[in-house]
């Protein structure tokens, strides 16, 4: 039997949720004599990895000490974006009114409601990641923490693995920061905020990346007075600051109040309430909130597993280290997901999953440099990127080129009063290939694959422009980025000739 684990609140849903991701009646397997590929860590990139090589019928073994799904499913995209989805939802009823629907006034959001209707899509997206269904695939699973014994070992609850292959998977965790009394007046993170079942009255966010601006904006639209406090001079720190300035005129809108480059100095419990002691530019300020919710990025899980006993190197900020294969400096050993990667996102562990595939099970040489990976912060308006930003591109000394189509001049985003974004395409100066693009819109996300299909695919802006795009759609804000190219190769020259042809035709 392996070892319960609850999670608050202990309702239908969490009890749910734990049956499929770590059921407390799960017996683990006797191991096979040797395996091909054992796999530690059951998030994306773990469950992706053991799928994928069961299937082309390895002996696979997967082992995971906590949640089935990993955070993906149990503490990041999955509750998040139930979360965001109401937080529309709200706004949508709140700004009816533009639209000519006359909504009654005492709308509000139910929070024990929202939650719990995160917590019912939880539980119903989890059959997906369960341990059933990876038994069913032909995986053995393993409840229990993982470690290295010696150099083809594995054991786990009192079991030795033995394998060919190894595939580091453990993800990461909520990041914390030293500052004073923070710790002891305690805190929420992206792994505990999913708990909640009140509505928080004044709530601190520490961090505006992704996370802290999603949450942020969630919140306030709940009915949260929120703090956004962040130490850089701009919210979204690594996206284009256009783009940034968009958005955090957005949360602005909702009621969130921004600090930039606020240093945060101590933290202290009062009653109740908790006191942040700051100093913003210089001068020295107060905050009183009822909770504080970190987001200051992610920290990976080398802990515990005996990586120094294999010559596995790594880094307790960055993680495990491999090389372009993603093969650590054990050759036997790889690694994938948060662990290792720079991009924490579920698609980019996904990816890199496919990868270790190749290269463990087919001696293949699939490098993680060949991947063009895009990327979505989904506040309202979302912003999505894909390549170089401008800057970047200037700093490997590459000439660039920007097009830039405001959604005011699309008509669908003027007919559905998202107007407030743009299409950012970067090319090679004096070409149309595509270097990198930045998207600020409703449906941002959806809109980016085009493009990141065009710089998969070696198309550029020449081919864009010739795409038929359905009218209306504010997608057609990519090929208006296209014609604006278009537009370029008409010199005065060509203008010039183009006019003569007209005229001698006449």
């Amino acid at each position: 039997m392996t070892q319960s684990i609850h999670i608050i609140p202990d309702d239908t849903y969490n009890r749910t949720l734990v049956a499929h991701t770590h059921p407390p009646d799960w017996v683990n397997p006797e191991p096979a004599p040797r395996y091909n590929l054992v796999v530690i860590g059951a998030g994306t990139a773990g469950l992706v990895t053991a799928a994928g090589a069961a299937g082309l019928g390895a002996k696979v073994a997967l082992l995971e000490r906590d949640l089935m799904g990993g955070d993906c499913l149990n503490v990041g995209c999955v509750p998040s974006k139930a979360l965001l989805r109401t937080a529309r939802a709200y706004a949508e009823v709140r700004e009816a009114g533009r639209y000519g629907v006359e909504v009654p006034p005492g709308t509000r959001v139910n929070f024990p409601a929202v939650m719990e209707r995160m917590r019912r899509l939880r539980a119903e997206i989890s059959p997906h990641d369960s341990a059933a269904r990876f038994h069913n695939l032909g995986v053995d699973v393993f409840l229990g923490e993982g470690r290295f014994l010696n150099p083809d070992t594995i054991e786990v609850a009192g079991k030795k693995l033995r394998f060919r292959k190894a595939v580091i998977a453990a993800g990461g965790r909520a990041a914390a920061l030293p500052i004073p009394g923070l710790a002891e007046a305690g805190y929420l993170t992206n792994e505990t905020v999913f708990s909640l079942t009140e509505l928080p009255r004044r709530l601190a966010v520490i961090g505006a990346g992704p996370i802290g601006c999603e949450l942020a904006q969630a919140f306030a639209r709940f009915g949260s007075q929120v703090s956004l406090l962040e130490v850089a001079p701009q919210i979204l720190i690594r996206e284009d600051p256009d783009a940034a300035e968009r958005i955090q005129t957005a949360l602005e809108q909702d009621g969130v109040s921004i600090s930039l480059e606020c240093n945060i100095h101590t933290v202290k419990n009062q009653g109740t309430e908790k006191l942040i002691i700051m100093e913003q530019k210089g001068v020295s300020r107060e905050l009183h909130v009822d909770a504080i919710l970190l987001g200051v990025g992610r920290a990976p899980n080398v802990e515990g597993l005996n990586l120094e006993v294999v010559g596995v190197e790594y880094d307790t900020k960055v993680g495990v280290k491999v090389n372009d294969q993603l093969q650590t400096t054990n050759p036997r050993i790889y690694a994938a997901g948060d662990i290792c990667s720079a991009y924490k996102f579920t698609h980019m562990a996904d990816a890199l999953a496919r990868i270790v595939l190749q290269n463990t099970l087919f001696l293949g040489r699939a490098k993680a440099s060949a991947l063009t990976v895009p990327w979505c912060t989904y506040t309202d308006p979302e912003i999505a990127h894909v390549g170089f930003y401008e800057k970047e591109a200037e700093e490997k000394e590459i000439p660039v080129q920007t097009f830039v189509q405001e959604l005011r001049d699309v008509d669908r985003a003027r007919l559905d009063g998202e107007v407030e974004g743009f299409v950012k395409v970067h090319v090679r100066k004096e070409s149309d290939k595509l270097l990198g693009a930045t998207i600020v819109a409703r449906h941002a996300g959806e809109m980016i694959s085009e493009l990141t299909v065009a710089m998969v695919g070696g198309l550029g802006l020449k081919t864009l422009a010739t795409v038929i795009h359905p009218y209306p759609t504010q997608a057609e804000a990519i090929r208006k980025t296209a014609d604006a190219y278009n537009r370029t190769r008409l010199t005065p020259l060509v203008k010039s000739l183009f006019a003569r042809w007209l005229a001698w035709g006449r």
